[in-house]
């Protein structure tokens, strides 16, 4: 343990003492957010949007009229609690799904009456509905998120990706190429101390530096945090070791400080675009969504809404945890295994 500890506070020393790396880390995402609160402040996106479950195909018949309203965005939802929570965060104007209820109206529609564009997508459906077909309204009440604090967890996901796959495997690729590496060998090291070791200081100092961008958000734009504070540290914990240990495979063969940049700009700049962190990738293309779902960083930005946007707990994030632990087990199992330290 001394040997870990040793290396643990030697690594967090190196990191704050980089007063360029410290500057960038703390005032990227403030910038960012800033840039997106007050550049952006007070449009509006004018299409209205308007959610069906289960599918498109169900409504053709009854709604086909509607349907083909080119001014409307219709975005399919396979979880209806999903898509309701979209209403009641004024994020669909509608939503028009088959009554569950026995007894009731064939169609149902939900709408939250807070939103501005909610009335004109009703008049629409009433409208366009064929004569005879029974509609049923439903309402949910909910607070408007605005688009900066949707993008907050976003950011947040984005600097823990920088931060950890940079500040991790580009260190180690500098450590090989200075001879640091060499050095340590020399001592009664095994590459997975010093791998577990990055692990945890990086973890350490990534659970500070989002602490203190939640905080700067909390001031500047006034977010509110809707999740427990806890829970979001320990969702971080994971996310930021599953990300780690990306970066500690990269690192692991490569000697080279210009090839270790190209292949993580290879790997964070899909994920940048890919992830929802700009903007919402609900009724995006099947192949985009595909994509989307098999990279890390779309299931850590989702639990970082959930906790943060959403408050949900813990228990709702179980599947995404598990599998972000199991790919950090499998990568820092696998990086020691093939690590050079020459």
């Amino acid at each position: 343990m001394k040997k870990f500890i040793a290396l643990v506070v030697a690594r967090s020393k190196e990191y704050y003492r980089d007063r360029t790396m410290l500057v960038w880390t703390f005032a990227f995402p403030f910038v960012v957010l800033l840039g997106f609160a007050y550049g952006y402040a007070g449009k509006s996106d004018p299409v209205l949007k308007v959610g069906l479950y289960p599918a498109h195909a169900a409504f053709e018949a009854p709604l086909k009229d509607f349907l083909s309203i080119s001014q409307i965005q219709f975005i399919d939802y396979t979880d209806e609690n999903l898509a309701l929570g979209r209403v009641r965060r004024h994020q669909l104007d509608l939503l028009i799904h088959y009554a569950s209820v026995p007894g009731s109206s064939p169609l149902v529609y939900t709408l939250n009456p807070e939103t501005d564009r909610a009335s004109l997508a009703e008049r629409l459906l009433k409208s366009s509905a064929p004569a005879g077909q029974v509609l049923e309204r439903q309402e949910l009440t909910g607070k408007k998120i605005r688009y900066v604090d949707w993008l907050v967890p976003g950011l947040m996901s984005m600097n823990l990706m920088f931060s950890s796959l940079f500040g991790v495997g580009y260190v180690i690729v500098r450590y090989r190429k200075n001879g640091v590496l060499k050095r340590l060998r020399a001592t009664p090291l095994s590459a997975f101390e010093f791998l577990s070791a990055q692990v945890v200081s990086r973890m350490l100092l990534l659970l500070i530096t989002s602490s203190l961008t939640l905080f700067g958000a909390m001031l500047l734009i006034g977010f509110r945090i809707q999740g427990s504070y806890l829970s979001l540290m320990a969702f971080i914990a994971i996310c930021s070791t599953s990300l780690i240990s990306i970066g500690l495979l990269v690192a692991s063969r490569i000697s080279s400080e210009e090839v270790a940049d190209g292949v993580l700009n290879l790997m964070t700049w899909p994920m940048i675009f890919l992830s929802g962190i700009w903007f919402s990738l609900d009724g995006a293309s099947p192949w985009v969504v595909a994509i989307s779902k098999c990279l890390p960083l779309t299931h850590i930005v989702n639990g970082m809404r959930a906790i943060l946007i959403e408050g949900q707990s813990l228990g709702s994030l179980v599947p995404e945890m598990l599998g972000l632990s199991v790919t950090a087990a499998i990568l820092i199992a696998v990086g020691s295994a093939i690590f050079k330290w020459r």
